[in-house]
C-alpha cells in the first residue's frame, strides 16, 4: 500500500486533536498554578477547532482509507461533531469545581483530550482491530480520571473496580474478535460481512465469538447483567468526571455497537437480536426499580443510566433505519441530558461539600428558582413527559420495536419507563415542596457556566417542541 497524504484530510479532527493534547501536556509543564487556565482555554480549542474541522471535511460521500481499516462517513460526521461539543460543555461545567478542589491540572484536560481521540478513532472505525485501539486509549484515559482524585479513597476504589472489570471485557471482547477472525479470516467489517454466509466453519464459532463481542460491547454500555461498574464508578469519581463518564462516551459506545454489529455482524442479526433483547428488558426493569431505592444523586443517575441503555439497545434490536434513527437520536438526546444533570450537580457542590444527596436538593426553588427551572427540565426529560425531548426520544424507540412487530417490549419499555418517572419527578417534588435543609448560600457561579446550564435546560424543551431537525440529521447520517 502507498501511503498518500491526500488520505490524511478525512482524520484531519484525529490528527489536530492528537497535536493538541500533546500541546497541552508540553505547556502545562511550564506554568504555574494560577496560569492553569491556559491548559483549559487551549483543551477548550482543540474541541471547538476539531468539531469545526469535523463539519468541514464532512460530506454525503463514504470515504475508506488506511487499507479499509477507517471509515468517513455522515455517521461519524455526527457523532464525532456532537462528542466534541458535549466534552466542551463537561469541561466548561468542571472549570470551578476543579478549582475549588485544587484538581485544576493540565494533566485532567490532556486526559480530557486523548479520551475524546480515542471516541472519535471508535466512531471511525471500520475493522476490529481500530475499533479496539479507540476503545483501549479510552478506557486507559478514563481510568486515570477517575483516580484523579488521589486522596480520595472512594476515587481509588472505584478506579481499581473500573480497571480490573474493564480489563476482563477488553480480554472477552479480544477473544470474540479472535474467534470472528478465525472463521471469516479478516477484521475489516465489510469483509467479514461478506465471509459471514460463506463461511465453511461450523456457525457455533461464529456465534461464541458473537457472543464474547456482545459482552464487551454491553460492558462499555454498562447494560445488565454487566453493570455492576456504573453506580460505584458514577459515586467514586470526581463529579466533573463522572458527568464526563456519563455523556460523550455513550456516543462513543452507540457508534461501537452500530460498526461491530450493524456493519459487520448484520448478517448475523437473528443471533444477536435475542441477545439485546434479553439485556435491554433487564436493564430497564433493574435499572427503573433499584434507582427508586437510591438518595445518592449520582448513584440514582447512574440506575438511570442504565434504565437509558436498554431503551439504546431496543433501537437498535430492531435491526430497520427507523430503529438506527431513534437510537441515535436517542443517544444524542441521553449524552444532552446527563450533561446538564450532572452540571446542576457540580454547580450546587463547594469546597468540602458534595451535592450529591437527594436532601441537598430540598426547597432548591427557594434557593434558586433558576437552578430549580433547569433542573426540572431536565428531570422532565429523562423521565419522558412531554413535550420535552425525552418524551419524543422514548416514542420514537418505542415505535421502531412496534414496526417490526415486537410489541410485547414495547409494553415493557412503557410499563418501566412509568415506574422510572417516579424518581425524577420525586426530584421536582423535593425542590419545589420541601423546606431547605440547608441554609448556606449557594457559591457563585461565572456567566459561561450560567449560560450553558441554560441553554442546556431549555434546549430540552426547544428540542422537543421541534425534534424534526435533529431526527432529520440521524436519519440522514444513517441512510
Amino acid at each position: 500500500m502507498q501511503f498518500e497524504m491526500s488520505s490524511l484530510i478525512p482524520v484531519l479532527p484525529e490528527v489536530f486533536l492528537l497535536t493538541m493534547a500533546c500541546v497541552v501536556l508540553v505547556v502545562d509543564l511550564f506554568l504555574k498554578d494560577e496560569q492553569r487556565i491556559v491548559s483549559y482555554a487551549l483543551a477548550q480549542i482543540a474541541l471547538l477547532l476539531a468539531a469545526g474541522l469535523t463539519v468541514a471535511v464532512g460530506s454525503a460521500e463514504t470515504q475508506i482509507i488506511f487499507d479499509n481499516h477507517v471509515i468517513r462517513d455522515p455517521m461519524s460526521d455526527l457523532l464525532k461533531t456532537t462528542i466534541c461539543l458535549v466534552s466542551a460543555g463537561a469541561f466548561l461545567y468542571a472549570k470551578d469545581y476543579l478549582r475549588d478542589r485544587d484538581l485544576f491540572k493540565g494533566e485532567y484536560y490532556a486526559l480530557g483530550l486523548f479520551a475524546v481521540l480515542g471516541m472519535m478513532v471508535m466512531v471511525s472505525a471500520n475493522s476490529f482491530l481500530t475499533i479496539y485501539l479507540g476503545l483501549e486509549l479510552l478506557s486507559l484515559s478514563l481510568y486515570a480520571m477517575v483516580a484523579f482524585n488521589r486522596d480520595s479513597k472512594a476515587g481509588s476504589e472505584a478506579a481499581m473496580k473500573y480497571f480490573v472489570l474493564g480489563a476482563i471485557a477488553s480480554g472477552m471482547l479480544l477473544y470474540g474478535i479472535s474467534m470472528i477472525y478465525g472463521a471469516t479470516g479478516s477484521i475489516v467489517f465489510q469483509e467479514v460481512a461478506n465471509g459471514i454466509p460463506n463461511t465453511d466453519m461450523n456457525d457455533m464459532v461464529l456465534v461464541f465469538g458473537l457472543v464474547f463481542v456482545v459482552i464487551g460491547l454491553s460492558f462499555k454500555l454498562g447494560a445488565v447483567p454487566f453493570h455492576m461498574w456504573v453506580p460505584d464508578v458514577y459515586h467514586g469519581a470526581p463529579t466533573s468526571v463522572t458527568m464526563f463518564i456519563g455523556s460523550a462516551p455513550k456516543l462513543a459506545a452507540f457508534a461501537l455497537a452500530m460498526r461491530m454489529l450493524v456493519d459487520g455482524l448484520g448478517a448475523l442479526h437473528a443471533d444477536w437480536q435475542q441477545m439485546l433483547v434479553i439485556m435491554s428488558v433487564l436493564s430497564l426493569a433493574t435499572g427503573n426499580v433499584i434507582a427508586i431505592a437510591q438518595t445518592n444523586i449520582k448513584r440514582m443517575l447512574a440506575y438511570s443510566t442504565i434504565s437509558h441503555v436498554g431503551f439504546i439497545l431496543l433501537g437498535i434490536l430492531a435491526g430497520t433505519q427507523e430503529g438506527y434513527t431513534a437510537a441515535m437520536f436517542y443517544t444524542i438526546v441521553y449524552s444532552i441530558m446527563a450533561l446538564g444533570g450532572f452540571g446542576i450537580v457540580i454547580m450546587l457542590s463547594r469546597r468540602g461539600f458534595e451535592a450529591d444527596q437527594l436532601d441537598d436538593y430540598k426547597g432548591l426553588h427557594d434557593r434558586s428558582p433558576w437552578y430549580a427551572a433547569m433542573m426540572m427540565l431536565l428531570m422532565f426529560s429523562m423521565a419522558g413527559v412531554p413535550p420535552t425531548v425525552g418524551f419524543f426520544a422514548k416514542l420514537f424507540v418505542l415505535d421502531a420495536v412496534i414496526r417490526v412487530d415486537m410489541v410485547w417490549i414495547a409494553l415493557f419499555g412503557v410499563f418501566f419507563s412509568i415506574i422510572g418517572a417516579f424518581y425524577y419527578i420525586r426530584i421536582v417534588k423535593i425542590m419545589y415542596f420541601d423546606k431547605p435543609v440547608d441554609d448556606a448560600p449557594l457559591a457563585p457561579v461565572g456567566m459561561d457556566t450560567q449560560v450553558l446550564l441554560t441553554v442546556n435546560g431549555l434546549s430540552m424543551l426547544g428540542l422537543g417542541l421541534f425534534p424534526a431537525g435533529l431526527l432529520t440529521l440521524c436519519s440522514a447520517a444513517l441512510s
